[in-house]
Formats: C-alpha cells, sequence, structure tokens
C-alpha cells in the first residue's frame, strides 16, 4: 500500500494572522465585511454538510449527478495521470473521479485543514492500495507549488467554489491555476447556474434556518479566536440575489444599534441599527461567461457537463 505524504506551505501561524488581517481590513471599512472562509471552523463544516442535505440546496446533488453519470467521458477526456484538487476537503464527490480515472497514478489534495486531509488520503489509499496521494496543506488562492507528478495533469475545483471569489480575484485565481498546467493539462471547474431567483434565495436562506446558523458562525469564531463579544441573536441572517452582478450575496443584519470590541485587535466596531455586514458572495454563472473568463486565463473550455435539470455545469479546459 502507498504511504500518504503531507507536505505543509502553510506557515503554522498563518491562519491567525490571516484571520487577525482579514477581520481588521473587514470591519473597518464601510460596508462592512468578513470574508466566507472563517465560516468552516469544526462547527462550521458540520452545519455546511446538513445544508448539503436540505431539500433546499441543490448545487451539492446536482455536481454529485453530474460526476455519477459522466466521469467515465470526464476520465476520457483528461486522461490524467495525476489528479490535483483544490479546496479538497473531505475528497467525497472526487472518488467518482478517481475510479474512473483508470490510469490515475497520482493524487494531491490541497486544503488548509491537515485533519481533513490525512483522514481522505488514508481512505483513498484503502480504497485504491496503488494510488500515491500527495496532501499539501495550503492556500489555494495563493501561488502554490506541487509536488513533481507524472503528466498529464487535471487540477479539479469543484462545489461551485469560484462564485465565492469576487471577479478580481477569480481572473487573478484562474491564471494562477494555468500557471501549474503544461500543454495539453486541464481544469475540471464546477460552476453553479444562473437559475430562478426564488430557487436561487431558497438555497441560501432554507426553512429549517441551518444557513443562518452557519452566517453566524462567523461571528462565533471571531468571538472564540479573538476575543470578541458579537451577540448572534443581535444579528439577522439575510440573503439577497443581485440580478445586475448574478450572484448571491450572504448578509447580517444588525437588529438594532450596538457596539462591539474586539480586543486581540483592540477595535472597537459600531453598528448602526439595520447596518449589513457581508459575510459571502456566490457568484452563478451561464456558459459564455465562464467560456470568457477561461480564455482570459489561457484555457479553452472544451466539455460542458450539466445535470438533467440545467442547475450545475462541470467545464473542463485545456492549458492553450
Amino acid at each position: 500500500m502507498s504511504p500518504l505524504h503531507v507536505t505543509r506551505t502553510l506557515p503554522e501561524d498563518a491562519t491567525d494572522a490571516a484571520l487577525r488581517d482579514d477581520v481588521r481590513a473587514g470591519l473597518t471599512v464601510m460596508p462592512k465585511s468578513l470574508p466566507p472562509k472563517w465560516f468552516y471552523d469544526a462547527r462550521g463544516s458540520e452545519l455546511f454538510e446538513q445544508i448539503t442535505e436540505l431539500p433546499e440546496y441543490y448545487p451539492t446533488r446536482a455536481e454529485r449527478e453530474i460526476l455519477i453519470a459522466r466521469s467515465g467521458e470526464i476520465a476520457a477526456a483528461g486522461g490524467a495521470r495525476t489528479l490535483v484538487e483544490l479546496g479538497s476537503g473531505s475528497s467525497e464527490k472526487t472518488r467518482y473521479l478517481i475510479d474512473a480515472l483508470t490510469s490515475l497514478e497520482t493524487y494531491v489534495p490541497v486544503d488548509v485543514s491537515e485533519s481533513a486531509l490525512v483522514q481522505a488520503g488514508e481512505a483513498l489509499i484503502a480504497q485504491r492500495p496503488g494510488l500515491d496521494v500527495h496532501a499539501l496543506i495550503a492556500d489555494f488562492t495563493a501561488p502554490l507549488a506541487l509536488p513533481t507528478t507524472p503528466g498529464p495533469r487535471l487540477v479539479a475545483f469543484l462545489g461551485g467554489t469560484i462564485g465565492n471569489l469576487l471577479p478580481a480575484e477569480r481572473a487573478a485565481f484562474l491564471t494562477s491555476v494555468r500557471s501549474l498546467l503544461a500543454p495539453g493539462d486541464g481544469l475540471l471547474l464546477g460552476t453553479d447556474l444562473v437559475k430562478d431567483e426564488g430557487v436561487l434565495v431558497r438555497a441560501y436562506d432554507d426553512a429549517a434556518g441551518v444557513t443562518a446558523a452557519f452566517n453566524k458562525n462567523v461571528l462565533a469564531v471571531v468571538n472564540r479566536e479573538l476575543g470578541a463579544d458579537f451577540d448572534p441573536a443581535a444579528f439577522d441572517h439575510v440573503a439577497l440575489w443581485d440580478a445586475g452582478r448574478e450572484w448571491i450575496e450572504m448578509r447580517l443584519r444588525s437588529r438594532r444599534a450596538q457596539t462591539v470590541k474586539v480586543p486581540a485587535l483592540d477595535l472597537v466596531v459600531d453598528f448602526a441599527a439595520g447596518e449589513e455586514l457581508r459575510t459571502e458572495v456566490s457568484a452563478k454563472f451561464r456558459r459564455e461567461g465562464v467560456t470568457r473568463e477561461l480564455a482570459e486565463a489561457g484555457l479553452e473550455l472544451t466539455h460542458w457537463w450539466t445535470d438533467p435539470e440545467g442547475r450545475f455545469a462541470l467545464s473542463l479546459s485545456v492549458a492553450r
């Protein structure tokens, strides 16, 4: 059985430093904001898993449907000997693809969570003993240095997570991914598609209130890590569709005028009644827009797969 290789390129204190920088930057501008990556402590990850099982939240199911139905086609089109997955988490959905990639020799999961990487890597090695797994503890939004592995490479970025990046961030990210690829290597990209506003809003504002708890969890993270005194009950969860930008915004709306202290940053933050703190943007896409953004990064879209209802897409593009 192949051993699990784990490489850390993220400094041990990088997460704490990044949280401090993000909270200071986000709470001292107008409008206020916090990046969505801070949802995902252990409690936030648990809540998100619950969200993926809600009837209103279709993206995870739709993407899984595509992977189950089309992994053979994706594998044939990509022909990868190395699969790199950005933001791999549990690698649960990726297993359909790994099973289909009969020539696959190496899997490189990339995530900030060492525990998630080790758990997923060991499970995959047990499932496919000949597979070399090189887990990389890194922030995929920063420039990456990948291990030397056999080509061709297929980089997978699933889950529609690219929608959480603002347009300039997406352009920088796709350009960074292109720099990892040799001619003929590919990118498998998951994108949630533009659809009826009601369907979109319900996916981010479920009747059971799980997404509301998930949204407020970012306040619990700041409280625990930076000694802040946010009162989650003093904020309401808000999900809005911005038709002009074609994205969902999740926000936390202050129910009253209040002052929040963040001792670790020596910061005092005032909120007016009704003031909103943006916590996530989730862009939705059209094929022509995805094609254009990929082309601007030096990638040519060659294949496009959707679920039967056309809710979600996986696209394969190749390095030019």
